[in-house]
């Protein structure tokens, strides 16, 4: 059941008819191992490769007579409401060129898109035929995240001077990645790059956040390969900062971290919060306080679950503040910064942007 934000009384919505599209990028277990919460229909699946799609129907339980080969096909026998991108970055352009004409919602796995130029044309079609278009970090999720924000907009560590954000792991190959999304993840095409687009993503989405959607003035990176051996086409290593007039924010993207990990430090004029994982969270409010350490539990439905929340959204029982993590607003500064970290890690330049 899916509850309104306002006051009304609570109704139980039906549950909102979802196709998946591609069943490559690992993160499709969070919907196929999904419990039943009533709010989320499944009723077909686009996914060429058969021996996938059959490997993944003997994992999960679901007919083989809902998945089809194309997206156009599929439209041929159902019409979903909503749809979720599970393939290359690179496919999420000609899903929005698909569905957003037939008024059809989309919500994309992150980054929104290989390059700034495919976002644009994504963000016009989305705005055009007036659908939700959405991305998805599994960092939206942490409920320290979210405290942390709360804590900063609150002044209780004062104006924002310095954000370094970690993310990454062993790399793909190391940790045991499937095949199929391993081809794609490692083509510079398909993916839109390597650790820099995987992993600098999610500190460009949570810096603009904290931000509150400003731009940086501009963008300097350093993208390294330092197993040319296991990723010949991409970065694996990439170091990103971002100057804004009274603050720096530091995103460390790899796929050589010894652990894997998603972490995020945010220091202010008089004290600093870190958010160690999804629910450990430790900080200090200035330099006389000793070092506090929280454990906190899972945020309220549907703000703990993407598809719980993409379905609120579509049904218009809750509307998404600008510049949310997962709106198009913040992800089109996303892309902004992607597009520039790209740029400067191959000319080894400052970019600046565009007001």
């Amino acid at each position: 059941m899916l509850v309104s934000q306002t006051s009304k009384p609570e109704l139980v919505a039906a549950p909102l008819k979802v196709a998946i599209i591609g069943l490559s990028h690992s993160h499709v277990h969070g919907i196929l191992g999904r419990p039943d919460k009533g709010d989320i229909e499944i009723i077909a699946i686009v996914e060429p490769n058969k021996d996938l799609a059959q490997r993944f129907s003997n994992d999960y339980g679901y007919s083989m007579k809902i998945v089809f080969n194309s997206m156009k096909e599929m439209l041929t026998k159902v019409k979903p409401e909503a749809v979720l991108g599970f393939g290359s970055i690179y496919e999420h352009l000609e899903i929005v060129k698909t569905f957003a004409p037939l008024g059809i919602h989309v919500m994309v796995e992150k980054p929104l898109a290989v390059s700034l130029e495919h976002a644009k044309q994504m963000k016009e079609l989305a705005e055009k035929y007036n659908i939700q278009l959405l991305t998805n970090y599994e960092t939206t999720w942490y409920a320290t995240n979210h405290e942390a924000y709360s804590m900063v907009d609150s002044g209780m560590i004062g104006d924002l001077r310095k954000i370094v954000v970690h993310d990454g792991h062993k790399g793909p190959k190391e940790i045991g990645v499937n095949k199929e999304f391993l081809e794609w993840l490692t083509d510079p095409i398909l993916n839109g790059g390597g650790a820099l687009t995987d992993f600098g993503c999610y500190g460009a989405n949570l810096i603009t956040w904290f931000n509150q959607g400003e731009k940086p003035e501009s963008v300097v990176a350093v993208t390294q390969t330092i197993k040319p051996e296991v990723y010949p086409q991409v970065d694996d290593e990439a170091t990103i900062i971002l100057t804004y007039p009274k603050m720096q924010g530091i995103i460390q993207a790899s796929w050589n971290w010894p652990i894997s990990r998603k972490d995020i430090e945010i220091y202010g004029k008089q004290g600093y919060v870190i958010c160690d994982n999804n629910r450990d969270l430790r900080y200090r409010l200035n330099e006389s306080d000793s070092e506090h350490h929280e454990k906190l539990g899972e945020r309220k439905s549907p703000y703990n679950d993407p598809f719980s929340m993409f379905a609120a959204v579509v049904r218009n029982q809750i509307t998404l503040p600008a510049y949310d993590l997962s709106s198009l607003e913040n992800n089109m500064i996303v892309m902004e910064i992607l597009d520039a970290a790209k740029e400067s890690g191959q000319t080894g330049k400052v970019v600046s942007l565009k007001k």
